[in-house]
């Protein structure tokens, strides 16, 4: 089967990795998805959950849009905000977890997201890759620390040379938190309080950016990007469940090529 071209609007992560590594996060454009799941300028939407109250029809054809991107279809996990992690080449039906990790080729992970951070991970030589739902719960829980740990043990190697890249999620300037998130992070985050500014009332600005790179550096992850793309303030390129309460899902999605 030839693979269909991804979408120009869709985004590829800019990291040094073996070419084998084939990664991108689906944007609003390219489907066929309505109303406050539309695309930009009135275009169709590339909504990709079922479970968002949009027509499933049209997110069942938007899911095989994505399929003609891909080597095989993606292993879909039936997301927790937690920090399980599973192998993507054992799949089973509707999966909980929040990582799915793979070094078989053609093995499609996959999370979908709205607001959360997507972090992909990669072995620097192409041998495992992983994808991370990396919400506020989740990286309290240690979803990033057990995905990196997944992959040294699928390699067998506990120094391997893992390399990250951070998706689009809400920015630091817009994710408002209590003293919960704070705390939360604390038990897992020692320096957690670095990724928060507090703000009237008890509240604070979270940056889940800062605090996944806090995450990665307790498994020995240094080499990092992204990052910098905010899902709040960009609803022409976005969905966001903060922002919109209804709305669609993107997917974030990492294989090897054989």
């Amino acid at each position: 089967m030839t693979r269909a071209a991804l979408h120009p609007d869709w985004i590829t992560p800019d990291w040094k990795v073996s070419t084998r590594v084939r990664a991108f996060v689906t944007t609003r454009s390219g489907g066929v998805s309505a109303g406050p799941f539309g695309g930009p300028d009135g275009g169709g939407g590339m909504n990709l959950g079922l479970s968002t109250g949009d027509d499933r029809e049209r997110v069942r054809t938007n899911r095989g849009l994505l399929r003609s991107a891909l080597p095989a279809e993606p292993c879909w996990l039936r997301q927790a905000h937690g920090a399980a992690v599973v192998d993507a080449s054992k799949p089973d039906d509707l999966v909980e977890a929040d990582a799915a990790f793979t070094s078989e080729p053609n093995v499609v992970c996959v999370v979908s997201i709205a607001d959360c951070m997507p972090v992909f991970l990669a072995e620097r030589q192409g041998r495992c890759v992983a994808v991370a739902h990396a919400g506020w719960r989740g990286l309290a829980a240690g979803v990033i620390q057990n995905s990196v740990t997944a992959m040294r043990q699928q390699l067998g190697e506990r120094e391997a040379h893992i390399v990250a890249w951070l998706g689009p999620s809400i920015g630091p300037a817009r994710f408002e938190v209590g003293t919960d998130v704070l705390e939360a992070m604390r038990a897992t985050l020692p320096r957690a309080a670095e990724g928060f500014i507090p703000i009237a009332g008890r509240k604070f600005l979270a940056s889940l950016p800062a605090l996944t790179r806090q995450a990665l550096a307790q498994v020995g992850v240094e080499d990092s990007g992204g990052g910098g793309l905010c899902t709040f303030s960009d609803a022409s390129r976005f969905y966001s469940f903060r922002r919109d309460r209804v709305t669609g899902r993107h997917a974030a999605v990492i294989w090897l090529e054989r």
